[in-house]
């Protein structure tokens, strides 16, 4: 997608949601959730898109930091509730529309966690909200790792792949190969660049985190809730289960 601004990446600031403990974001990013599969409706998906312009608002998100889809990507969407509407008439676009808004709005609560919480927060909260597990002898700590680092790697991988492009963009093109497949042939010289890029940094960043002391230092942050996270879940919780009164008796 063309963006102004990566969307994997912290963005600078102080304020009371940047402030937060990354677990609280991410029980918040559940419990919104949750409130769209208990109430699949319109007015709960606007409820929830009401939370995330306020986190967005109390974070100080800048309007250039908000992604631009490129526009095969609303073409995508057009083409398939033209789809939906052939094969399942005005009810499967309806089921369609509210699906996609649901997908959209997931994707902008799990970019929001990511704008304001630090990579090294996100596996000391993973792996401090499913301590429990650990009871059952489950890999909780490796889990958190790897959550941890699939996120760490997304930018880098987002950025190899501009240059890629960029680079194949100002490769100077001959007459000779006028007549072949260069198209086709481009695709998988990308594709071949992409992945001997990820090996790479993935063996980068593996040796650095063998001499940092191993994964185990990854989950060691010592991060804990406070008092803010408390009155952020309670007012969260409290304002879900007023919208889903409102629903049950409207």
């Amino acid at each position: 997608m063309t963006m102004r601004t990566p969307p994997l990446r912290q963005l600078p600031g102080d304020s009371p949601v940047h402030r937060l403990w990354a677990g609280t974001k991410l029980l918040i990013v559940l419990i919104l959730g949750l409130m769209t599969w208990v109430l699949p409706s319109y007015p709960s998906l606007g409820f929830v898109a009401l939370c995330v312009l306020v986190f967005a608002l109390c974070a100080g998100i800048p309007l250039g930091a908000i992604p631009r889809p490129p526009w095969w990507f609303w073409g995508l969407i057009v083409l398939g509730g033209i789809i939906t509407a052939f094969s399942s008439g005005g009810a499967g676009v309806l089921v369609f529309l509210r699906g996609t808004a649901l997908g959209l709005i997931v994707l902008a609560m799990s970019i929001m966690v990511i704008w304001t919480t630090p990579m090294a927060e996100i596996a000391p909260a993973i792996a401090r909200l499913m301590a429990p597990l650990r009871l059952l002898r489950l890999p909780v700590d490796e889990w958190a790792v790897c959550i941890a680092l699939s996120l760490r790697g997304l930018p880098l991988l987002m950025e190899e792949m501009r240059m890629l492009r960029a680079a194949h963009r100002l490769r100077p093109t001959s007459s000779a190969d006028s007549g072949h497949p260069s198209a086709e042939m481009g695709i998988l010289d990308m594709i071949v660049a992409a992945m001997s890029s990820a090996m790479r940094r993935a063996a980068e960043m593996g040796e650095a985190i063998t001499a940092r002391g191993g994964t185990g230092r990854l989950t060691a942050y010592q991060s804990r809730p406070g008092r803010n996270d408390a009155v952020a879940l309670g007012l969260v919780i409290a304002a879900c289960a007023a919208a889903i009164t409102l629903t049950v008796v409207l």
